[in-house]
């Protein structure tokens, strides 16, 4: 068993982050701001703004058969692959912060900043969830601040983001060609 791959995004991306990151300091300075963002990123752990949604599009729609169970595992699979693959071959730290940077609690992730798992899965669900639905741009806007949010708790750099992101729009096209 050789040496685990670590591979490193160029300069220009932390220069990026950086800008990012200092532009959105502005943002962090209002309270209502990280009401609704800390509370985003908390929903998004473990994916439970996306199962809690297909349930109650279930409980409403009862001839929805399988649509939990098939969500659960698109998200199960998104989640291991991203989490236990793509973040291993990166092992990105996690944006630096004080400990009086997060002005609400946060759960502390475990893994590799890069890519998002928030990102990836909150572009995946929200595309699953929107097929065939009116509901199509609340899906898409929840999965728009799902993802920010993460950025803006520290907890992902903003190219962590858009790398979960286009994860998750991966994961997207692979499952529709499947289907």
């Amino acid at each position: 068993m050789g040496e685990p791959i670590n591979l490193s995004l160029p300069s220009v991306v932390d220069d990026f982050d950086q800008a990012i990151d200092t532009g959105w300091e502005y943002i962090r300075s209002s309270e209502s701001m990280n009401k609704l963002f800390y509370a985003a990123s908390a929903a998004g752990d473990f994916s439970l703004i996306w199962h809690a949604l297909n349930l109650a599009r279930r409980m409403n729609n009862p001839s929805r058969r399988g649509s939990v169970m098939r969500l659960a595992l698109v998200l199960g699979a998104e989640s291991l692959i991203v989490n236990q693959g793509i973040k291993r071959i990166f092992r990105r730290n996690r944006p630096e912060v004080g400990s009086s940077s997060h002005p609400h609690k946060i759960r502390k992730p475990l893994t590799s900043s890069f890519p998002s798992g928030h990102a990836s899965s909150a572009v995946l669900a929200a595309s699953i969830l929107s097929e065939g639905s009116n509901a199509a741009p609340v899906y898409k806007a929840l999965a728009a601040i799902v993802a920010t949010s993460r950025i803006h708790v520290r907890a992902h750099h903003a190219s962590d983001v858009i790398a979960g992101a286009a994860v998750g729009i991966l994961f997207t096209k692979l499952i529709r060609a499947i289907r």
